[in-house]
Protein backbone atom coordinates (compact mmCIF):
# COMPACT_ATOMS: atom_id res chain seq x y z
CA UNK A 1 0.00 0.00 0.00
CA UNK A 2 1.24 3.48 -0.86
CA UNK A 3 0.77 6.58 1.27
CA UNK A 4 0.21 8.63 -1.89
CA UNK A 5 -0.32 6.86 -5.22
CA UNK A 6 1.14 8.88 -8.09
CA UNK A 7 1.55 5.90 -10.42
CA UNK A 8 -2.17 5.31 -11.03
CA UNK A 9 -2.68 8.95 -11.93
CA UNK A 10 0.27 8.86 -14.32
CA UNK A 11 -1.08 5.76 -16.05
CA UNK A 12 -4.28 7.69 -16.78
CA UNK A 13 -2.38 10.69 -18.15
CA UNK A 14 0.78 9.16 -19.63
CA UNK A 15 0.05 9.63 -23.37
CA UNK A 16 -1.17 13.21 -22.89
CA UNK A 17 1.74 14.15 -20.62
CA UNK A 18 4.26 12.65 -23.02
CA UNK A 19 2.71 14.64 -25.87
CA UNK A 20 2.92 17.83 -23.81
CA UNK A 21 6.56 17.21 -22.98
CA UNK A 22 7.41 16.44 -26.59
CA UNK A 23 5.85 19.76 -27.62
CA UNK A 24 8.16 21.56 -25.19
CA UNK A 25 11.18 19.66 -26.50
CA UNK A 26 10.20 20.71 -30.02
CA UNK A 27 9.69 24.42 -29.39
CA UNK A 28 12.64 24.60 -26.99
CA UNK A 29 11.31 27.38 -24.72
CA UNK A 30 12.27 25.66 -21.48
CA UNK A 31 12.12 28.88 -19.45
CA UNK A 32 8.87 30.91 -19.51
CA UNK A 33 7.50 28.98 -22.47
CA UNK A 34 3.88 29.20 -23.66
CA UNK A 35 2.78 26.41 -21.31
CA UNK A 36 3.60 28.62 -18.32
CA UNK A 37 1.33 31.36 -19.62
CA UNK A 38 -1.43 28.84 -20.39
CA UNK A 39 -1.21 27.33 -16.93
CA UNK A 40 -1.27 30.74 -15.25
CA UNK A 41 -4.36 31.70 -17.24
CA UNK A 42 -6.22 28.49 -16.42
CA UNK A 43 -5.27 28.54 -12.73
CA UNK A 44 -6.31 32.20 -12.32
CA UNK A 45 -9.71 31.26 -13.76
CA UNK A 46 -9.94 28.17 -11.54
CA UNK A 47 -9.15 30.14 -8.36
CA UNK A 48 -11.25 33.13 -9.43
CA UNK A 49 -8.56 35.82 -9.34
CA UNK A 50 -7.12 38.22 -11.89
CA UNK A 51 -3.54 37.00 -11.72
CA UNK A 52 -1.61 33.76 -11.27
CA UNK A 53 2.19 33.99 -11.24
CA UNK A 54 4.00 30.67 -11.60
CA UNK A 55 6.91 30.08 -9.21
CA UNK A 56 9.74 27.58 -8.88
CA UNK A 57 8.38 26.17 -5.59
CA UNK A 58 5.82 26.81 -2.91
CA UNK A 59 8.61 28.11 -0.69
CA UNK A 60 9.71 30.59 -3.35
CA UNK A 61 6.08 31.66 -3.78
CA UNK A 62 5.96 32.63 -0.10
CA UNK A 63 9.35 34.33 -0.33
CA UNK A 64 8.30 36.26 -3.43
CA UNK A 65 5.12 37.40 -1.69
CA UNK A 66 7.10 38.85 1.21
CA UNK A 67 9.55 40.55 -1.15
CA UNK A 68 6.74 41.99 -3.28
CA UNK A 69 5.19 43.45 -0.13
CA UNK A 70 8.62 44.92 0.74
CA UNK A 71 8.71 43.23 4.14
CA UNK A 72 12.22 42.94 5.53
CA UNK A 73 14.66 43.36 8.36
CA UNK A 74 13.09 44.39 11.66
CA UNK A 75 9.53 43.60 10.57
CA UNK A 76 7.30 40.97 12.17
CA UNK A 77 4.96 38.49 10.50
CA UNK A 78 2.35 36.60 12.51
CA UNK A 79 1.98 32.94 11.60
CA UNK A 80 1.33 29.47 12.98
CA UNK A 81 3.92 27.20 14.59
CA UNK A 82 2.04 24.10 13.42
CA UNK A 83 3.08 23.79 9.80
CA UNK A 84 6.02 22.90 7.59
CA UNK A 85 9.11 24.99 8.24
CA UNK A 86 8.94 26.81 4.89
CA UNK A 87 6.21 29.10 6.22
CA UNK A 88 8.42 30.63 8.90
CA UNK A 89 11.70 29.96 7.11
CA UNK A 90 11.02 32.56 4.42
CA UNK A 91 10.11 35.16 7.04
CA UNK A 92 13.45 34.67 8.79
CA UNK A 93 15.39 34.56 5.51
CA UNK A 94 14.39 38.13 4.64
CA UNK A 95 15.43 39.32 8.10
CA UNK A 96 11.94 39.59 9.57
CA UNK A 97 10.78 37.79 12.70
CA UNK A 98 8.07 35.11 12.71
CA UNK A 99 5.64 35.65 15.58
CA UNK A 100 4.00 32.35 16.42
CA UNK A 101 0.36 32.36 17.46
CA UNK A 102 -1.32 29.17 18.65
CA UNK A 103 -3.84 27.16 16.69
CA UNK A 104 -7.52 26.36 16.91
CA UNK A 105 -7.84 22.85 18.42
CA UNK A 106 -10.61 21.83 16.01
CA UNK A 107 -9.15 22.81 12.62
CA UNK A 108 -5.44 23.11 13.59
CA UNK A 109 -5.35 26.45 11.76
CA UNK A 110 -4.22 29.81 13.13
CA UNK A 111 -6.57 30.94 15.93
CA UNK A 112 -7.88 34.41 15.01
CA UNK A 113 -8.82 35.11 18.64
CA UNK A 114 -5.14 35.22 19.56
CA UNK A 115 -3.88 37.40 16.72
CA UNK A 116 -4.69 40.87 18.08
CA UNK A 117 -2.57 40.36 21.20
CA UNK A 118 0.42 39.48 19.01
CA UNK A 119 0.30 42.67 16.92
CA UNK A 120 2.98 45.27 17.64
CA UNK A 121 4.27 48.37 15.94
CA UNK A 122 6.59 46.16 13.90
CA UNK A 123 3.90 43.83 12.55
CA UNK A 124 3.58 43.98 8.76
CA UNK A 125 1.63 40.89 7.79
CA UNK A 126 -0.32 37.80 8.86
CA UNK A 127 0.45 34.49 7.18
CA UNK A 128 -2.22 31.86 7.96
CA UNK A 129 -1.80 28.31 6.67
CA UNK A 130 -4.64 26.17 5.31
CA UNK A 131 -3.42 23.05 7.09
CA UNK A 132 -4.21 19.52 5.94
CA UNK A 133 -6.40 20.85 3.13
CA UNK A 134 -8.95 23.19 4.73
CA UNK A 135 -8.89 26.97 4.99
CA UNK A 136 -8.39 29.07 8.08
CA UNK A 137 -11.02 31.60 9.19
CA UNK A 138 -9.95 34.04 6.53
CA UNK A 139 -12.85 36.47 6.98
CA UNK A 140 -11.89 37.18 10.58
CA UNK A 141 -8.18 37.25 9.80
CA UNK A 142 -8.69 39.67 6.90
CA UNK A 143 -10.84 41.92 9.10
CA UNK A 144 -8.16 42.04 11.81
CA UNK A 145 -5.54 42.81 9.16
CA UNK A 146 -7.63 45.60 7.67
CA UNK A 147 -8.17 47.15 11.09
CA UNK A 148 -4.41 47.24 11.70
CA UNK A 149 -3.37 47.99 8.08
CA UNK A 150 -1.57 44.67 7.64
CA UNK A 151 -1.10 42.48 4.60
CA UNK A 152 -2.37 38.89 4.54
CA UNK A 153 -0.56 36.08 2.74
CA UNK A 154 -2.55 32.85 2.51
CA UNK A 155 -0.28 29.80 2.60
CA UNK A 156 -2.40 27.47 0.49
CA UNK A 157 0.35 24.92 -0.18
CA UNK A 158 -1.88 22.11 1.12
CA UNK A 159 -5.30 23.40 0.13
CA UNK A 160 -5.48 24.11 -3.60
CA UNK A 161 -8.96 22.97 -4.63
CA UNK A 162 -10.50 23.58 -1.19
CA UNK A 163 -13.02 26.36 -0.66
CA UNK A 164 -14.48 28.58 2.02
CA UNK A 165 -18.07 29.76 1.56
CA UNK A 166 -17.75 28.98 -2.14
CA UNK A 167 -14.48 30.85 -2.72
CA UNK A 168 -11.38 28.89 -3.68
CA UNK A 169 -8.36 28.66 -1.41
CA UNK A 170 -5.55 30.75 -2.85
CA UNK A 171 -7.94 33.59 -3.57
CA UNK A 172 -8.89 34.46 -0.01
CA UNK A 173 -6.24 37.08 0.80
CA UNK A 174 -4.17 39.87 -0.67
CA UNK A 175 -1.77 37.20 -1.94
CA UNK A 176 -2.30 33.44 -1.97
CA UNK A 177 0.60 31.02 -2.38
CA UNK A 178 0.55 27.34 -3.29
CA UNK A 179 2.91 24.46 -4.01
CA UNK A 180 3.06 21.92 -6.82
CA UNK A 181 5.35 19.54 -4.95
CA UNK A 182 4.50 16.03 -6.24
CA UNK A 183 2.56 14.96 -3.14
CA UNK A 184 0.32 18.06 -3.08
CA UNK A 185 -3.32 17.87 -4.22
CA UNK A 186 -2.21 19.35 -7.56
CA UNK A 187 1.39 18.22 -7.91
CA UNK A 188 3.96 18.23 -10.67
CA UNK A 189 6.90 15.91 -11.19
CA UNK A 190 9.33 18.19 -9.42
CA UNK A 191 9.21 21.49 -7.57
CA UNK A 192 6.82 24.25 -8.53
CA UNK A 193 4.42 26.78 -7.06
CA UNK A 194 2.33 29.85 -7.75
CA UNK A 195 1.10 33.13 -6.30
CA UNK A 196 -2.44 34.46 -6.78
CA UNK A 197 -3.69 38.01 -6.43
CA UNK A 198 -6.35 40.44 -7.64
CA UNK A 199 -3.98 43.37 -7.16
CA UNK A 200 -2.50 44.46 -10.51
CA UNK A 201 0.45 46.27 -8.92
CA UNK A 202 1.32 43.35 -6.67
CA UNK A 203 1.08 40.97 -9.62
CA UNK A 204 3.62 43.04 -11.51
CA UNK A 205 5.95 43.10 -8.52
CA UNK A 206 5.63 39.33 -8.15
CA UNK A 207 6.54 38.83 -11.81
CA UNK A 208 9.59 41.04 -11.33
CA UNK A 209 10.62 39.32 -8.09
CA UNK A 210 10.51 35.83 -9.64
CA UNK A 211 12.84 37.01 -12.41
CA UNK A 212 15.69 38.57 -10.41
CA UNK A 213 13.74 41.80 -9.79
CA UNK A 214 13.84 42.55 -13.51
CA UNK A 215 11.37 45.06 -14.93
CA UNK A 216 12.76 44.76 -18.44
CA UNK A 217 15.81 43.02 -19.79
CA UNK A 218 18.86 43.89 -17.66
CA UNK A 219 16.96 46.57 -15.73
CA UNK A 220 16.41 45.68 -12.06
CA UNK A 221 14.44 48.13 -9.85
CA UNK A 222 14.19 45.65 -6.95
CA UNK A 223 15.93 42.62 -5.53
CA UNK A 224 14.44 39.35 -6.62
CA UNK A 225 15.11 35.64 -6.94
CA UNK A 226 15.40 33.01 -9.63
CA UNK A 227 11.84 31.88 -8.99
CA UNK A 228 10.48 30.97 -12.41
CA UNK A 229 8.30 27.90 -12.96
CA UNK A 230 9.89 25.50 -15.47
CA UNK A 231 8.02 25.08 -18.74
CA UNK A 232 8.21 21.28 -18.43
CA UNK A 233 6.47 21.40 -15.05
CA UNK A 234 3.81 23.73 -16.44
CA UNK A 235 3.17 21.30 -19.30
CA UNK A 236 2.67 18.44 -16.83
CA UNK A 237 0.41 20.52 -14.61
CA UNK A 238 -1.79 21.52 -17.56
CA UNK A 239 -2.72 17.86 -18.04
CA UNK A 240 -3.11 17.23 -14.33
CA UNK A 241 -5.38 20.26 -14.02
CA UNK A 242 -7.85 18.62 -16.38
CA UNK A 243 -8.24 15.74 -13.90
CA UNK A 244 -8.18 17.96 -10.83
CA UNK A 245 -11.93 18.61 -10.34
CA UNK A 246 -12.65 14.86 -10.29
CA UNK A 247 -9.74 14.32 -7.90
CA UNK A 248 -11.03 17.07 -5.57
CA UNK A 249 -14.38 15.29 -5.40
CA UNK A 250 -12.65 11.93 -4.77
CA UNK A 251 -10.54 13.38 -1.96
CA UNK A 252 -13.62 14.83 -0.28
CA UNK A 253 -15.49 11.54 -0.61
CA UNK A 254 -12.63 9.45 0.75
CA UNK A 255 -11.98 11.86 3.62
CA UNK A 256 -15.67 11.83 4.60
CA UNK A 257 -15.74 8.02 4.40
CA UNK A 258 -12.71 7.76 6.70
CA UNK A 259 -14.49 9.94 9.24
CA UNK A 260 -17.72 7.99 8.99
CA UNK A 261 -16.03 4.60 9.35
CA UNK A 262 -13.87 5.67 12.30
CA UNK A 263 -16.77 7.31 14.11
CA UNK A 264 -18.91 4.21 13.61
CA UNK A 265 -16.21 2.37 15.55
CA UNK A 266 -16.26 4.89 18.37
CA UNK A 267 -13.82 7.62 17.35
CA UNK A 268 -14.74 11.17 18.32
CA UNK A 269 -14.34 14.37 16.31
CA UNK A 270 -12.03 17.23 17.19
CA UNK A 271 -15.20 19.34 17.19
CA UNK A 272 -16.59 17.33 20.11
CA UNK A 273 -14.15 19.02 22.48
CA UNK A 274 -13.32 15.82 24.35
CA UNK A 275 -10.22 13.73 24.85
CA UNK A 276 -10.55 10.34 23.16
CA UNK A 277 -8.17 7.58 22.01
CA UNK A 278 -8.91 8.56 18.41
CA UNK A 279 -10.05 11.96 17.11
CA UNK A 280 -11.07 12.51 13.50
CA UNK A 281 -10.67 15.84 11.69
CA UNK A 282 -13.59 18.26 11.59
CA UNK A 283 -14.51 20.76 8.89
CA UNK A 284 -15.29 24.30 9.95
CA UNK A 285 -18.59 25.80 8.82
CA UNK A 286 -18.30 26.98 5.22
CA UNK A 287 -15.24 24.86 4.47
CA UNK A 288 -14.55 22.08 2.05
CA UNK A 289 -11.27 20.17 2.24
CA UNK A 290 -9.00 18.51 -0.28
CA UNK A 291 -7.51 16.39 2.50
CA UNK A 292 -3.90 16.93 1.54
CA UNK A 293 -3.49 14.74 4.59
CA UNK A 294 -6.13 12.77 6.46
CA UNK A 295 -4.82 13.33 9.97
CA UNK A 296 -6.22 11.79 13.13
CA UNK A 297 -5.15 12.16 16.74
CA UNK A 298 -4.25 9.03 18.68
CA UNK A 299 -2.83 8.08 22.04
CA UNK A 300 0.50 6.23 21.90
CA UNK A 301 1.17 7.41 18.36
CA UNK A 302 4.47 5.61 17.84
CA UNK A 303 3.00 2.29 18.91
CA UNK A 304 -0.03 2.76 16.66
CA UNK A 305 2.16 3.67 13.68
CA UNK A 306 4.36 0.63 14.31
CA UNK A 307 1.35 -1.70 14.39
CA UNK A 308 0.05 -0.28 11.12
CA UNK A 309 3.48 -0.58 9.53
CA UNK A 310 3.57 -4.28 10.47
CA UNK A 311 0.45 -4.69 8.33
CA UNK A 312 1.99 -2.85 5.40
CA UNK A 313 0.11 0.39 6.04
CA UNK A 314 2.32 3.50 5.81
CA UNK A 315 1.69 6.53 7.99
CA UNK A 316 3.31 9.94 8.48
CA UNK A 317 3.47 12.64 11.14
CA UNK A 318 2.62 16.19 10.03
CA UNK A 319 4.22 17.71 12.19
CA UNK A 320 6.09 16.26 15.20
CA UNK A 321 7.68 19.47 16.51
CA UNK A 322 6.13 22.96 16.40
CA UNK A 323 8.30 25.53 14.66
CA UNK A 324 8.88 27.60 17.79
CA UNK A 325 10.47 24.49 19.33
CA UNK A 326 12.80 23.94 16.37
CA UNK A 327 16.44 24.71 17.19
CA UNK A 328 16.73 27.26 14.39
CA UNK A 329 13.95 29.41 15.89
CA UNK A 330 14.82 29.12 19.55
CA UNK A 331 17.32 31.98 19.59
CA UNK A 332 15.30 35.15 19.94
CA UNK A 333 12.28 33.73 18.12
CA UNK A 334 11.00 30.72 20.02
CA UNK A 335 9.60 32.30 23.19
CA UNK A 336 5.97 32.10 22.12
CA UNK A 337 3.47 30.26 24.30
CA UNK A 338 1.62 27.78 22.08
CA UNK A 339 0.37 24.90 24.26
CA UNK A 340 -2.25 23.60 21.85
CA UNK A 341 0.30 23.19 19.07
CA UNK A 342 2.67 21.45 21.47
CA UNK A 343 0.01 19.02 22.66
CA UNK A 344 -1.42 18.18 19.24
CA UNK A 345 2.05 17.66 17.75
CA UNK A 346 2.40 14.65 20.07
CA UNK A 347 -0.79 12.98 18.84
CA UNK A 348 -1.27 13.61 15.10
CA UNK A 349 -0.95 10.72 12.66
CA UNK A 350 -1.67 10.93 8.93
CA UNK A 351 -3.22 7.95 7.13
CA UNK A 352 -2.93 7.11 3.43
CA UNK A 353 -5.14 9.34 1.29
CA UNK A 354 -5.13 10.01 -2.42
CA UNK A 355 -7.85 10.14 -5.10
CA UNK A 356 -7.29 6.50 -6.10
CA UNK A 357 -7.47 4.88 -2.65
CA UNK A 358 -9.80 1.89 -2.92
CA UNK A 359 -12.56 1.17 -0.43
CA UNK A 360 -10.97 -2.21 0.30
CA UNK A 361 -7.69 -0.53 1.26
CA UNK A 362 -9.54 2.08 3.27
CA UNK A 363 -11.47 -0.63 5.14
CA UNK A 364 -8.17 -2.38 5.91
CA UNK A 365 -6.67 0.87 7.24
CA UNK A 366 -9.65 1.62 9.45
CA UNK A 367 -9.68 -1.93 10.83
CA UNK A 368 -5.98 -1.66 11.62
CA UNK A 369 -6.45 1.70 13.37
CA UNK A 370 -9.31 0.24 15.39
CA UNK A 371 -7.24 -2.75 16.44
CA UNK A 372 -4.25 -0.60 17.39
CA UNK A 373 -6.24 1.96 19.40
CA UNK A 374 -8.95 -0.12 21.09
CA UNK A 375 -11.87 1.09 19.00
CA UNK A 376 -14.70 -1.31 18.24
CA UNK A 377 -13.50 -4.23 16.11
CA UNK A 378 -16.48 -4.15 13.75
CA UNK A 379 -19.12 -1.71 12.68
Amino acid sequence: MQFIDLKTQYQLLAPAIQARLEAVFQHGQFIMGPEVIALETQLASFIGVRHCIGMSSGTDALLAALLALEIGRGDEVITTPFTFIATAEVIALIGARPIFVDIDPVTYNLDPAQIADAITGRTRAIMPVALYGQCADMETINAIAAQHHLAVIEDAAQSLGASRYGRRSGGLAQIGCTSFFPSKPLGGYGDGGACFTDDDQLAERLREVRNHGQERRYYHPRLGINGRLDTLQAAILLEKLALFPAEIAARARIGARYTSLLQQRGAASTADGINAPVLTPALATGNTSVYAQYTIQVDNRDAVAAQLQQQGIPTAVHYPLPLNEQPVFQIGMGDDNTPISAAIAQRVLSLPLHPYLSEDDQDQIVAAVAAATGLKSSR
